[in-house]
């Protein structure tokens, strides 16, 4: 940190700001962490200390900064709240069997809820053998040494739907997202979170494609909780989903709604002025501030001065970036 004495208190705070956002990414070691006791018979291997703890580069202080001295004040106080521990628990409560023209499969109940408190906005999604399977493929490509002591249900050529195996299965992966989960660099991989959000965001993004605002809403709230809880450290991972919500609420022509999701996203981005979203989400707040009878003038003082410092090209609107969201 520069220790001149002539600093200014912007220059500390971005400096400070930038400590703590680094730090906002550190977990307590797993060796810290209770291994599940599964019905799968493994061992936690000792995460490979060489190993850096990666983080999206974006998740930085730029030095560059425009924002004023609250902003970062505001800014340094969530960031410390980003510290807090969250730990997740992974229950398996029931299945189903779908029966699909000549295909049939099982589908998995899992039930995704923050512990060490009631938690009211617990997350329900669903996922079936071959689902797990792609997930524990993919792991096996990027966490070789991670996943070296960790075994998987195999499939079996009869038997697959009787209530004994669906039911050891169901033991098996709840045990199996545990450990996953207690695993530092496993828990944060794209790979990981993609298996427990993906599914949903694609739905919930193919129904805006198609003008279905309402059950887009209703998905991508769903979604949105377990997200930002996945992803602690990266505030600006969840931005694309903020954005989709605000463009579902503005087309459902709810624009209080609409502009309190979007005054979210904008809090995520004041650090990362770069990001794909954030000129086409000023220009939407700038038309909801305006609708609404809100100050529209700063949120145009900030577009002018993001328009001066970049080289005009051509900018999506905020709903065209949604609606490329996911398109297989």
């Amino acid at each position: 940190m520069d220790q001149d004495s002539h600093c200014t208190a912007e220059k500390e705070l971005l400096e400070a700001v930038s400590r703590i956002t680094t730090s906002s990414t550190t977990s307590p070691s797993d060796e810290e962490e209770n291994q599940p006791k599964a019905e799968i018979s493994c061992q936690v291997r000792k995460e490979n200390p060489e190993k850096d703890d990666t983080q999206d580069s974006s998740a930085t202080v730029s030095p560059n900064s425009s924002m004023t001295t609250k902003e970062l004040q505001e800014y340094w106080r969530n960031e410390k709240r980003q510290c807090k521990q969250i730990k997740l628990l992974f229950e398996i409560p029931s299945t189903r069997i779908v029966e699909h023209h000549l295909s049939k499969y099982v589908m998995y109940k899992i039930i995704i809820l923050q512990t060490g408190s009631f938690d009211s906005n617990k997350s329900v999604i669903e996922r079936r053998y071959s689902d797990f399977e792609k997930l524990h493929r993919n792991l096996l490509e990027e966490f070789s040494e991670e996943m070296e002591d960790v075994t998987f249900p195999k499939k079996t050529l009869t038997g697959n739907f009787t209530e004994e195996v669906i039911n050891e299965r169901k033991l098996a992966f709840k045990d199996y997202l545990r450990l996953l989960y207690s695993m530092k660099y496993i828990r944060r991989s794209k790979k990981f979170i993609d298996f427990l959000t993906r599914p949903e965001l694609q739905e919930a993004y193919g129904c805006l494609r198609g003008g279905q605002y309402t059950k887009a809403l209703e998905i991508l709230l769903e979604v949105i909780g377990l997200q930002e809880r996945l992803t602690r450290g990266n505030p600006a991972a969840i931005v694309p989903t903020l954005c989709a919500i605000v463009v579902c609420h503005k087309d459902l022509e709810n624009p209080a709604s609409a502009f309190e999701y979007g005054e979210q996203a904008l809090s995520r981005l004041r650090v990362h002025t770069s990001h794909r979203y954030y000129m086409p989400l000023l220009e939407t707040m700038i038309t909801l501030a305006y609708e609404l009878g809100k100050d529209f003038l700063t949120l145009q003082e900030k577009l002018e001065e993001w328009k001066t410092k970049k080289d005009p090209v051509r900018v999506f609107t905020l709903k065209e970036l949604a609606v490329r969201e996911y398109v297989r």
